[in-house]
């Protein structure tokens, strides 16, 4: 059998796919695409290394190696020379594989750190927040010996990166190059400086630290691989979990799954291991379940009466059921649908609105604040601006007509994040509210969450995502590929992110999908408050 060796992506990884891919008798590829919003973060991901790679090696000249790309024995074989040489950073580095601990992996960078190097991580996403208490260092010295408290940033939680880290410590003491400290480094999407994380600081859940967060998680890891490999009893069998929606194996777990129409269809996560443990694996047993014992399947993630009901629905293939016999939702005078469109943690470009409603001399109907500027831009500002003065306009000119006014979103964490974000970062530009105004408003009873409204009145057997609740009230969106994830590519391509032409096609193709998500909101309020939402069945009756 040959050797089992594991990079650091296992340990935040489904137990069920790292044994796929080590199941010799499994597909050489996993039969499924990779989703496309997957494959655009990983292209955002490797461009956004290349870049900080490049300043880096700008700043350091000849304190700086980049192994150059080739076979993975070759690399390491460089990597190894060049620490062994005392090189004070090594980028693109792949370290030598750990045999006896069936470890593989490479790292962004490599710094030099007494007599030994500590892994730096080069990663697309925020690693601080505002506040206090982050260990950082400039790009101009980014080794954990000129590292300093920041009085401006507090270190956010990203728990991947600090299991990726552990794993680089490991393969660097399994070589004999591990610094005495167990540090590690990350410089996140804004790039301007080192994060630096101690890995054996008790900072974890129940006191445990991220080196053996990463040991128990790894050791287990490594268990389900070798057993596939050898071809043994599997340690890990198909349960639907979150990670399963973007997973390029989920279409051979899905067909396992309704062959033995297993609970997870229904129920996710501990809850499906908690109804097996229970004698309940199938969706049939859960459906079977009498009503008046719903609470003794002790259930976390949904209540055990829901769980029943959701079983009952997906047998009957139902994609939505009333929980209550009569529906409401909070009507105005005056409304407005808002959909913010961001990318990813860069910012926020466009905020599309729906008025609807009694008169303000407002022509009612679809309208965009956007910026075609690339992200991050001071632009962004600009279209926040607008954005909020003409809908305070209306707010305001709905008031004095004596007119109520209510605005509506479908899922208001991404709106309230990035309206709260923008006030801040845009603070004291012309147009942009306060900090303390965004709050009220978004704490009134004028701004309501649509998918609250839904997730308290129906359930839900395939999700309660805009797009698979829309269909039951009738609407569709005219884009046959419209998505959260497709909107980030087709944005790249409208503003030429990359240094690339802006195709002003797809810059049309967002604004007619984010119409339609407004429209979507629109319709299912709409939908909710008339007499055909009746045609859904009521629980009580399945």
């Amino acid at each position: 059998m040959k050797k089992v060796l594991l990079d650091a992506s296992v340990v935040t990884r489904c137990r069920r796919r790292v044994h796929l891919e080590n199941d010799p008798s499994a597909p050489d590829q996993p039969p499924g695409a990779l989703d496309l919003g997957v494959e655009q973060r990983i292209a955002d991901a490797a461009e956004h290394r290349r870049a900080v790679a490049k300043e880096l090696g700008r700043l350091h000249g000849a304190d700086w190696t980049d192994v150059p790309h080739g076979p993975a024995r070759d690399r390491a074989e460089r990597t190894l020379a060049a620490m062994r040489a005392g090189t004070r950073y090594i980028s693109n580095a792949q370290l030598p594989s750990d045999e006896a601990g069936g470890r593989r992996g490479t790292v962004d960078l490599l710094v030099r750190s007494g007599d030994g190097y500590v892994p730096v991580l080069v990663v697309r996403h925020k690693v601080t927040d505002p506040g206090r208490g982050a260990r950082v260092s400039p790009l101009e010295r980014p080794d954990p010996g000129a590292a300093s408290i920041d009085t401006a940033r507090k270190v956010r939680p990203q728990p991947r990166d600090q299991l990726r880290l552990a794993h680089a410590v490991r393969l660097l003491q399994a070589c004999g190059m591990g610094a005495a400290a167990n540090l590690g480094g990350v410089i996140g999407v804004e790039a301007d400086v080192v994060v630096w994380h101690d890995l054996a600081a008790p900072n974890w859940p129940g006191g445990r630290t991220a080196l053996t967060e990463y040991e128990a998680r790894f050791a287990d890891r490594l268990s389900v691989a070798t057993a596939a490999a050898a071809g043994a009893e599997p340690l890990a069998q198909p349960s639907r979990i979150t990670e399963c929606r973007t997973c390029p194996w989920w279409p051979v777990c899905e067909q396992q799954l309704r062959e033995r129409r297993d609970v997870s269809l229904v129920v996710r996560g501990e809850d499906a291991t908690v109804l097996r443990s229970r004698g309940v694996a199938t969706v049939d047993e859960l459906a079977a379940v009498p009503l008046e014992q719903a609470e003794e399947l002790a259930l976390s993630g949904v209540s055990g009466t829901d769980a029943i009901l959701l079983a009952k629905a997906w047998l009957r293939d139902l994609p939505l059921v009333r929980r209550v016999r009569e529906l409401s939702v909070p009507r105005a005078d005056v409304e407005v649908d808002v959909d913010m469109e961001s990318y990813a943690d860069a910012g926020a470009y466009l905020w599309g609105c729906w008025l609807s409603g009694a008169d303000v001399g407002e022509e009612p109907g679809y309208r965009a604040f956007v910026s075609w500027e690339p992200l991050p831009s001071d632009d962004e500002g600009r279209s926040f601006a607008e954005f909020w003065t003409w809908f305070s306009s209306v707010r305001r000119r709905a008031y004095e007509r004596g007119l109520s006014f209510r605005a509506y979103c479908y899922n208001e964490l991404a709106e309230n994040r990035w309206m709260l974000a923008s006030a801040q970062r845009f603070a004291g530009k012309p147009g942009v509210p306060t900090v303390a105004e965004v709050r009220e408003f978004i704490r009134s009873a004028e701004w309501v969450d649509l998918f609250t409204s839904v997730r308290e009145q129906f359930l839900c057997p395939n999700g309660k995502g805009l797009k698979v609740i829309a269909p039951s009230a009738g609407f569709g969106w005219r884009d046959a590929e419209a998505s959260g994830e497709n909107s980030m590519r087709w944005y790249r391509d409208a503003v030429g992110l990359g240094g690339g032409t802006p195709v002003l096609s797809q810059r049309d193709r967002i604004l007619r999908y984010n119409e339609d998500d407004v429209r979507a909101t629109w319709t299912i309020r709409r939908w909710m408050t008339t007499d055909a939402v009746h045609d859904v069945p009521y629980a009580g009756d399945l």
